[in-house]
């Protein structure tokens, strides 16, 4: 028997294992080009310098033959399972690749609706601080306190249950119901299920200070206290905000 034309082979003799899976690898490879059109795999990469890139893997390839082996090969083929059970686990729970890892999952946290009730009922009582002066080497010195503000009384008999009133300062350039005027500001306040209110005060700061004088006796002193607050008592079911301006 002539076995010139054998692959390995350079003289007479059987072809040993190694020359024989050579030979069959070659065979799957050309069957695998003639029947498998490699530019519809999805983990195919051709890059610039012409080689074949698998991007499952990250592994590169000099053809289509060596591609092709590749992906007939236990890696490929592991990398491929656990694809498609990482695919399968991330539909099950709703996974959504677009969303950032640190925002928290909105179907978890219903979101509180109530129906609008109307506007509560409110007092404004205009307040002033009393005016409490100090003697400094046996004469009238300059006094403290003075401060002129606004009290708040607002009812809220028919609020949510375990929904504590809020409230915050608002420029006019926020607000979207007047034309903007740096003179005017608005004090919001918000309680479910009534309407959010808003107050407008003149464009004066606010004094947050903690110091604030309670009364006029001669041996009075200035208290640790804020003259801008606002407290809730869930019995009366008001919330009163103070606010004192410089």
């Amino acid at each position: 028997m002539d076995y010139q034309n054998r692959a390995g082979n350079k003289g007479g003799g059987v072809a040993g294992s190694s020359e024989t899976n050579v030979d069959r690898r070659e065979r799957l490879r050309k069957l695998a080009l003639e029947t498998i059109d490699v530019t519809k795999d999805p983990y195919l990469l051709r890059n610039h310098l012409g080689s074949l890139e698998c991007r499952l893997c990250l592994t590169l390839h000099t053809n289509e033959g060596s591609y092709l082996a590749h992906t007939q090969g236990k890696k490929h083929q592991t990398n491929l399972a656990r694809r498609a059970a990482r695919e399968a686990k991330d539909a099950a729970s709703s996974y959504n690749p677009n969303h950032l890892l640190t925002a928290p999952p909105t179907n978890l946290v219903p979101k509180k609706s109530f129906i609008k009730i109307g506007r509560p009922g409110y007092k404004i009582t205009k307040v002033r601080e009393p005016f409490l002066a100090f003697e400094a080497s046996d004469q009238v010195g300059a006094g403290v306190g003075g401060r002129l503000g606004l009290l708040f009384q607002i009812s809220l008999p028919e609020i949510a249950k375990d929904v504590k009133p809020l409230h915050r300062f608002m420029s006019s350039f926020e607000q979207k119901q007047e034309a903007p005027n740096r003179a005017w500001q608005y004090l919001v306040v918000a309680a479910e299920p009534y309407e959010t209110i808003a107050f407008k005060l003149q464009s004066r700061e606010v004094d947050r200070s903690e110091s604030l004088v309670l009364s006029t006796l001669p041996n009075a002193k200035p208290k640790n206290e804020p003259g801008t607050w606002s407290h809730w008592d869930p019995d009366t079911k008001t919330y009163t905000i103070q606010v004192l301006f410089r």
